[in-house]
């Protein structure tokens, strides 16, 4: 039977207090839904996109039990973490082979239906983060709500447990997110 989220958020606990053994028993749990985070991710990206799942998994795996100062609230909150680090991992590694191809086509990105950002269906991913750098200027929250909703493949539920704030707020603040980067994409088009 596997852990309950209770049991996650105690071992993310004794992680942070310092109990080495407890990230033994915590891998295992949450390295599970890491390649479903990648997954997401890298669903839009072209076939022959030199990052594969593994390797960001195995990427932002190490970030994450890198991480000495975080104070993991529960299994909500590292997978969001997770996400945030999956999405910047794949930004940089874009904006490197482009700036390798000097100017080369920027990665495109398919964006779920639900998310209803572009008109043409596909965007960059460097546009993408660029809109959502700036959402995060104005308003952090709903960034925030975007990464973990759009990119993390949280529910509305998990959304809010992580962010420490209620359900309707989150999708009232995911709604106008949708709003406001729909229209700096369609700006950047």
């Amino acid at each position: 039977m596997p852990p309950s989220s209770k049991d996650v958020t105690q071992m993310l606990s004794d992680w942070r207090q310092g109990h080495p053994e407890a990230l033994d028993r915590l891998m295992p749990v949450v390295y599970d839904e890491l390649p479903r985070l990648a997954d997401r991710y890298l669903r839009g990206e072209r076939r022959d996109h030199t990052l594969q799942t593994t390797a960001l998994v195995h990427e932002a795996y190490l970030q994450l039990v890198d991480q000495k100062e975080a104070h993991w609230r529960n299994r909500a909150h590292f997978l969001a973490i997770a996400a945030q680090l999956m999405r910047r991992i794949l930004v940089e590694h874009a904006r490197s082979r482009r700036a390798a191809k000097r100017g080369g086509p920027e990665q495109k990105v398919t964006l779920d239906e639900s998310l209803e950002l572009s008109t043409k269906g596909d965007i960059s991913l460097a546009a993408l983060d660029d809109a959502l750098t700036a959402l995060e200027a104005c308003d952090p929250q709903q960034s925030r709500i975007v990464e973990l909703r759009f990119f993390g493949g949280l529910t509305v539920d998990e959304t809010a447990e992580a962010l420490g704030i209620s359900p309707r707020t989150v999708s009232r603040e995911w709604r106008m997110a949708r709003a406001w980067l729909h229209r700096e994409l369609e700006k950047s088009d």
